[in-house]
């Protein structure tokens, strides 16, 4: 049985932390694809994942995404500010409104970076990659402490490089994919981040879990 709304936000609360909390939200086949024959991920979830990521969008104070991952999945503005990070500034049309942020480079084309800044919140930082410490000083100054990211891959596996990310909340779907679907993760070189294992649930065919980063391990 799906849980209600108010026992999901319970079971996926953010700690009291006094710096931005990482987290992110992926669904993957049991074979371990990020998206589905269609290229989307959104084509995988189902009505439980659907329900834990509404929630998990109204728990947040802002979402981060990947500019591919926003076109491809179909954003548009939300109640909540939508962050999308694209080092070439191809930020879709529909998130250029007021309210939404884009997040780059500090040697992004000055031209573009001025025009954006005339509509929408923009972070610029880093040169040649986004300096990610200085964007979370940047969204906690702004008072958004509780951060969620929906991807893709690349944008994941960079934080994940990095070791920003805080958890990891993956919808597990009952498909087998093969072919040459990436993971939720993507990155230049692997990395050993250990996890702990915060919740494991059972929704007919689907799986929810959350994995809390155990920094403890190393």
């Amino acid at each position: 049985m799906t849980p209600d709304d108010a026992e999901i936000a319970q079971l996926y609360a953010y700690p009291d932390t006094d710096r931005p909390w990482v987290r992110a939200t992926f669904v993957a086949t049991v074979d371990g694809a990020a998206h589905a024959v269609d290229g989307r991920s959104g084509s995988l979830g189902g009505e439980a994942d659907t329900r834990v990521y509404r929630v998990l969008r109204s728990l947040a104070d802002v979402v981060i995404v990947g500019a591919g991952t926003a076109r491809t999945e179909g954003y548009r503005p939300a109640s909540l500010p939508i962050a999308v990070v694209s080092r070439r500034l191809d930020v879709p049309e529909a998130l250029l409104v007021p309210g939404q942020l884009v997040i780059t480079t500090a040697d992004a084309p000055a031209d573009e970076l001025e025009r954006l800044r005339g509509t929408v919140d923009v972070i610029a930082a880093g040169e040649g990659r986004v300096d990610w410490a200085v964007v979370l000083d940047e969204l906690a100054r702004r008072g958004w402490h509780h951060v969620l990211c929906e991807g893709g891959p690349s944008l994941l596996g960079e934080l994940v490089g990095l070791d920003l990310v805080d958890e990891v909340c993956l919808t597990v779907a009952p498909v087998l994919a093969a072919g040459g679907a990436p993971r939720i993760a993507l990155g230049p070189e692997a990395v050993d981040r250990p996890m702990t294992l915060g919740h494991s649930l059972a929704v007919g065919d689907v799986l929810l879990t959350r994995w809390v980063r155990d920094r403890a391990l190393g």
